[in-house]
């Protein structure tokens, strides 16, 4: 007899085309309540079952996850739903947090409602949460290493540290050369007490002069230094 065999498909940033969880990512002053549209755009019906996890990030940015942390009271309108083709459906949920700030992600899980011989597809989609105190994050806390330029690798590279309690968050980084040249990264979350390695691609011919970190209340610039190496 064949056995059945399971993939299992993580999506951490972009969601798939045939499948989709919107939004990806909130952000929420103390306790909140949202919802979470899902949808199905293929021509068989899905089953999506939702659970919550709580995570750290590593200096490269990988997330490592755990069961929902006890601090977070979260209540969620359903754990599963049954999706007809080309259906979206809610799932609503109430959260707050003993404390603050707080943060974790809803994965939710499209696959068959029958699982036979063969290949089971499951495709794992995020909606991420994030709880801020209060307070926002002090530009004093945020701790920015020597900016450097690799031409061999044509790679920035970068440490910065969260030295605070606080949550914060980059929105974007640009590098940039005075003349117009610019290179974009994606922004990304600077969790308390937490370091963060960067790494972002430079390619242009000119040599690139600064790189700014566009916080969500304001922004930091920092000289960009050629590598001797």
């Amino acid at each position: 007899m064949m056995l059945s065999r399971l993939i299992t498909i993580v999506f951490l940033a972009a969601p798939a085309l045939a499948q989709t969880v919107d939004p990806v990512i909130v952000q929420y002053q103390g306790k909140a309540e949202g919802k979470i549209t899902l949808t199905n755009s293929t021509l068989a019906p899905l089953v999506v079952v939702v659970e919550p996890m709580s995570f750290s990030i590593d200096p490269d940015g990988r997330a490592e996850f755990r069961h929902l942390d006890s601090n977070i009271h979260l209540e969620l309108s359903t754990m599963s739903v049954t999706l007809a083709p080309r259906q979206s459906a809610y799932v609503f949920y109430k959260v707050s947090s003993e404390r603050l700030p707080a943060w974790f992600t809803i994965y939710s899980t499209f696959s068959a409602p029958k699982h036979g011989a063969g290949i089971d597809l499951r495709i794992m989609l995020p909606h991420t949460v994030y709880l801020y105190q209060k307070e926002h994050l002090n530009p004093a806390a945020v701790h920015i290493g020597d900016v450097v330029y690799h031409p061999d690798s044509g790679k920035i590279v970068c440490d910065l540290e969260n030295g605070s309690t606080n949550l914060g968050r980059i929105q974007q980084v640009d590098a940039a050369f005075t003349r117009g040249s610019k290179e974009e990264a994606g922004g990304f979350p600077l969790l308390p007490g937490s370091p963060r390695h960067l790494e972002m691609d430079w390619k242009e011919k000119n040599l690139p002069e600064s790189l700014v970190f566009h916080f969500d209340h304001f922004t930091v610039r920092r000289p960009i230094i050629p590598s001797d190496k």
